[in-house]
C-alpha cells in the first residue's frame, strides 16, 4: 500500500499531501505541473492545477490573460475572433478587418450573413431590389447603373417585349423591321419553323422561309415545274407568260442551251433555229 502513496516522479510520500492521479499513477502537485501543465501564451508561465486553463487551437491561456489584443477586455464568456494568431473581441475585429456594407456603410459583423458582388459587400437586408425594395437573397438579379434589380422587376422595367407574345426578352432575341422577337416566336408564316439563323424573305409584311415562299408565290418553271425563286440573284428566262430556270431553257430536240440565243416555239416547246427548220 505504501507504494501507491508515493509520487511516481519524485518518489516522495504523498501521505497527508494533495496529489493528482494520471493514468492511475499518483503525482505530487509540483511534479504534475512540471510534467503536464500548459504554458500560457501571454505570460509564458505554467497554468497551475488551481487555475483555469482556457484553450483554443492547441494554445492555452490563464483566464486573466485571455484578453482582446486591442481593447484588453476579457474574452472569457465573450465571442472572439483571431487574426495572425492575435485574439480580438468581435467589436475590435469588425472595426479593423470586417467588410463595410456598400449600402449603409456599417460594419458587417463576423458570423452575420453577407452578400458579395463585384468586390462589394452588403448586409443581407441591405442587398435589395431597387424597384420592389425586397431582399434579393440568392435569387437571380441584374445590375444596371450601380443598382441591382430582381429578375421580374428588371424585366418589367427594362427588358424589351416580344412583338408576338408580348413577354420580356431576357436573352438573345431577333430584330425584324426594327421590332424585337424571341427567337422561338420569329417563325415562318407558312410552316412555323424558326427563321433565326436561316435565309428568309417576306411578302405583305409576313416572313417566310425560302421553301414556303417559293411554293406559295414563286412562278413554276415551264420545263421542270419546280418554283423559280428569283432570290439571291438567281437568273431565269421569261417569255409570253412562261418562265424557265436558266439551266432548263434548252432546245427540246438537241438540248442545247438557248440562253442568249435565238429560238423558235412549237406549241409548248422551244427549239434552236437548226432544229426548228426540220418542223
Amino acid at each position: 500500500m505504501s507504494e501507491r502513496y508515493e509520487c511516481k516522479e519524485c518518489r516522495l510520500s504523498l501521505f497527508g499531501q494533495k496529489y493528482i492521479l494520471r493514468d492511475e499513477s499518483p503525482y505530487c502537485i509540483c511534479c504534475y505541473e512540471k510534467l503536464y501543465s500548459s504554458t500560457c501564451e501571454v505570460c509564458h508561465k505554467r497554468i497551475g492545477c488551481t487555475s483555469k486553463d482556457l484553450s483554443y487551437k492547441d494554445r492555452h491561456w490563464h483566464d486573466e490573460c485571455f484578453l482582446c489584443s486591442r481593447c484588453t477586455r476579457s474574452l472569457v464568456d465573450r465571442p472572439f475572433a483571431t487574426r495572425d494568431d492575435m485574439l480580438m473581441c468581435v467589436e475590435c475585429y469588425s472595426n479593423e478587418y470586417s467588410a463595410k456594407c456598400h449600402e449603409c456603410l456599417k460594419t458587417i459583423m463576423p458570423g452575420s450573413r453577407k452578400m458579395e458582388h463585384r468586390g462589394n459587400s452588403w448586409h443581407e437586408n441591405c442587398f435589395i431590389c431597387q424597384r420592389c425594395q425586397q431582399p434579393i437573397g440568392t435569387r437571380s438579379f441584374v445590375q444596371r447603373e450601380s443598382n441591382q434589380y430582381c429578375l421580374p422587376c428588371y424585366e418589367k422595367q427594362f427588358a424589351l417585349q416580344c412583338v408576338h407574345c408580348k413577354k420580356p426578352i431576357t436573352s438573345g432575341g431577333v430584330t425584324y423591321r426594327d421590332q424585337p422577337w424571341h427567337k422561338e416566336c420569329f417563325v415562318c408564316t407558312g410552316c412555323k419553323q424558326q427563321l433565326s439563323g436561316q435565309r428568309f424573305t417576306s411578302r405583305d409584311d409576313f416572313a417566310y422561309c425560302l421553301n414556303c415562299f417559293c411554293n406559295l408565290f414563286a412562278k413554276k418553271c415551264a420545263y421542270c415545274t419546280t418554283p423559280i425563286s428569283g432570290l439571291g440573284g438567281s437568273k431565269y428566262i421569261s417569255f409570253e407568260e412562261r418562265q424557265w430556270h436558266n439551266d432548263c431553257f434548252n432546245c427540246k430536240k438537241c438540248s442545247v442551251s438557248l440562253v442568249g440565243r435565238g429560238f423558235l416555239t412549237a406549241r409548248d416547246d422551244i427549239l434552236c433555229p437548226d432544229c426548228g427548220r426540220d418542223i
